[in-house]
């Protein structure tokens, strides 16, 4: 009968359950099925060189392991220590039980030590949503904890105290249990650069904030130098910090992806330049790793100058901007990766720049206007929630005196966020949630439906159009500390939704 341990396979960020099975037989070497890629081809010899390091020889025998499911593909080394386990198991090497509920992730040495490989943090999440309650594992250097609530883990250096452990020798890499919040308290994370420091443009800050609390998508277009740059590398410092679970996306994304994190409390935010290829910006290659609209995933995609990216680039944009998520499609695989961020574009108003400014004169014709403008897609300015026209700031006027700081802003924002949280049931925006809760939660007077019919046939807005002047007016009340819609906040939403100023329409009171 053959001997089965558990282990943990991951597609994409998602992980599930792999069972090792081994049976010896009679005959000589070793088998590896249940489509294995290269590098699980390889743990055969890796495995064999920890036996023999640890005394273990399994002479005049075939060693056959399975890892089953056997219709998903194999594609990392992780499982090493299980099938180190499950063969001296079989071989009566092992004369203990293994753990019930109990999985082994990491790869071996071959004098035995246990290492880690990419994608130890969304194994190990996985590994509590399967049920297991204990895990085996090597000590994590770059995550900043020690327990996880409903899976004791039990970090281990060599096979030989695994080996140990199971007849109870050692007890010491069981770690005192400790709370995730605890372990995870780290300083609040610090930024250079303060909405203080940003002289003018109130109406922009304002709307930034309105983006920040609700989720919002951002387009800003102005002339160079007008402030769009500043602007958005300021916006991360009114992000209210990660929770737990959302740190816990971020860290197994980076993870995946092979890159650190500074700051894991800190929204990510991410500024790939206008030459950065389909892939890097979505996510793909031959084994698909995760690209900046997933390492952006809770955090912030600034897409600078975004008229200058390919078209072809800037449309594959609409499924992460409307699902959350991507799905990256290869012979070999199908991931999906999620991609919930706030999208933040810059540009001009024309190739020059200077259109509409008042101390530069611009040289573009109208048709190289237009050309310019529509390298952006509708679909894609559809999708934007605010779109701000920014013109340069007289600086001899302006005083940062009457600034408000980062913190209180930051401040609104939370508080905001918490009564959407409180609303929804979960940790959800007013711009993502789905179009039932937001209808639910935003019944407008028979005079606003009225107005909001108006306008929309006036300036013949989409239906999407429409669904996004209700979450930014449901955002501006939530800010506002208002239950219900004001006739305030939806003349403010309809403002900061057009690029040109628009005259107050007759029978709204503000």
């Amino acid at each position: 009968m053959a001997t089965v341990v558990s282990s943990i396979g991951l597609k994409g960020i998602e992980g599930y359950r792999v069972h090792v099975e081994v049976q010896l037989l009679p005959g000589d070497g070793v088998s590896i099925v249940g489509l294995p890629d290269a590098s699980v081809k390889e743990s055969k010899d890796r495995v064999m060189g920890a036996l023999y390091a640890n005394d273990c020889e399994i002479l005049d025998r075939k060693i056959i392991i399975n890892l089953s499911p056997a219709e998903q593909k194999k594609n990392s080394p992780i499982f090493d220590l299980a099938m180190a386990i499950a063969v001296m198991k079989e071989a009566k090497e092992i004369k203990e039980e293994i753990p019930n509920k109990a999985a082994f992730l990491g790869v071996l040495s071959l004098d035995g030590t246990i290492r880690t490989v990419e994608g130890m943090l969304p194994a190990i999440m996985a590994a509590r949503n399967e049920g297991f309650e204990i895990l085996y594992l090597p000590r994590l250097q770059d995550i900043p904890f020690e327990t996880i609530d409903g899976l004791e883990l039990r970090f281990v250096e060599t096979l030989q105290e695994v080996i140990e452990s199971f007849s109870g020798q050692i007890s010491a890499f069981s770690l005192p249990t400790k709370s995730p919040e605890k372990t995870l308290e780290i300083s609040p994370p610090t930024y250079d650069k303060d909405f203080k420091h940003i002289l003018g443009h109130k109406q922009a800050k304002r709307a930034l904030e309105i983006a920040t609390a609700g989720g919002h998508n951002v387009l800003m277009v102005g002339p160079p130098g007008c402030g769009k740059s500043l602007l958005s590398e300021t916006f991360p410092s009114i992000l209210p910090p990660l929770k737990l679970e959302s740190r816990f996306e971020v860290m197994s994304i980076y993870q995946l992806a092979g890159i650190s994190q500074q700051n894991v409390s800190a929204p990510p935010y991410r500024s790939p330049h206008h030459s950065a290829s389909a892939v890097s910006l979505i996510g793909g290659g031959t084994n698909p790793k995760p690209g900046e609209v997933s390492l952006a995933h809770r955090g912030v995609l600034f897409l600078d100058e975004m008229a200058e990216f390919p078209k072809r680039t800037l449309d594959m944009l609409r499924q992460p901007i409307e699902t959350g998520k991507v799905t990256i499609s290869r012979a070999a695989s199908t991931v999906t990766y999620p991609a919930q961020f706030l999208l933040i574009g810059a540009m001009n108003p024309c190739p020059c720049g200077y259109m509409g400014s008042r101390n530069y004169y611009c040289t573009c014709t109208p048709k190289q206007v237009t050309a310019y403008s529509n390298r952006v897609s509708g679909p894609i300015q559809d999708r934007m929630d605010i779109l701000l026209k920014l013109e340069t700031v007289t600086l001899e006027n302006e005083s940062s005196a009457d600034n408000e700081t980062t913190e209180i802003i930051r401040e609104r924002v939370i508080k905001a966020r918490e009564v959407q949280n409180q609303r929804y049931g979960e940790e959800i925006s007013n711009a993502i949630v789905p179009n039932e809760k937001i209808l639910e939660c935003t019944i407008l007077t028979d005079e606003q439906e009225k107005m909001m019919r108006s306008w929309a046939s006036k300036y013949n807005w989409s239906t999407r159009v429409q669904m996004k002047i209700r979450r930014l007016a449901r955002t501006i009340s939530d800010l506002n500390g208002d239950e219900n819609i004001t006739n305030q906040s939806i003349w403010e939403a309809v403002t900061i939704r057009r690029t040109q100023s628009l005259h107050q329409p007759k029978g709204m009171v503000k």
